[in-house]
């Protein structure tokens, strides 16, 4: 398996994973094995490659077993989840510093293929990812539905990214995380 930034010629087999493992798609009793909430056209992950460089694949082969989003809060703005985030940042703290939309980005979603998931896919990509953002940024955050468990798990076990709040944002809990982008997890 390796990492590499995205390129537009990877659009479709991104969307392709992004599909199958959105929550409208999968049965109810294979929930608790993770999801991603949210959709993203071809043209808005154009943008991220574009604008950001902020599309990351961990790839097997000619396969793409998985991705993850990063980008800038400008990015992210205009959605109203991300709105309400950016909105709260300077509510926050990590590092010692209050969180803004200078020292800080989103990361995610990311999607690992079920195929590849518990070999260590995750944490490589999200190095991977993390390296990449930290020539930019000194502090990754996220978030994740608390719905998604085995999302949460990961993040807060696997990956070491702490809790920094809890928020509801349309009928929905989640919890708020952040990380220190110079660290490696493996």
């Amino acid at each position: 398996m390796e990492c590499r930034k995205a390129e537009l010629d990877d659009l479709d087999a991104v969307l392709e994973l992004q599909s199958k493992y959105h929550i409208s798609a999968i049965k109810d009793e294979d929930k608790s094995d993770g999801f991603v909430t949210t959709l993203f056209t071809k043209e808005q992950l154009q943008q991220l490659i574009l604008k950001e460089n902020g599309l990351f694949l961990l790839t097997d082969g000619l396969k793409i077993a998985g991705y993850a989003m990063s980008g800038s809060w400008v990015y992210w703005k205009k959605w109203p989840m991300f709105q309400h985030m950016i909105n709260d940042l300077n509510k926050l703290s990590f590092l010692g510093q209050t969180l803004n939309t200078v020292n800080s980005y989103q990361y995610g979603p990311i999607c690992i293929d079920k195929l590849y998931r518990g070999t260590g896919a995750l944490e490589m990509l999200f190095d991977f990812a993390c390296s990449q953002m930290a020539q930019r940024f000194p502090i990754l955050v996220t978030f994740v539905n608390k719905a998604n468990p085995r999302s949460v798990a990961a993040h807060e076990k696997k990956l070491g990214l702490e809790i920094i709040q809890e928020f509801n944002y349309n009928g929905n809990q989640y919890l708020e995380l952040a990380f220190d982008t110079s660290k490696a997890v493996r």
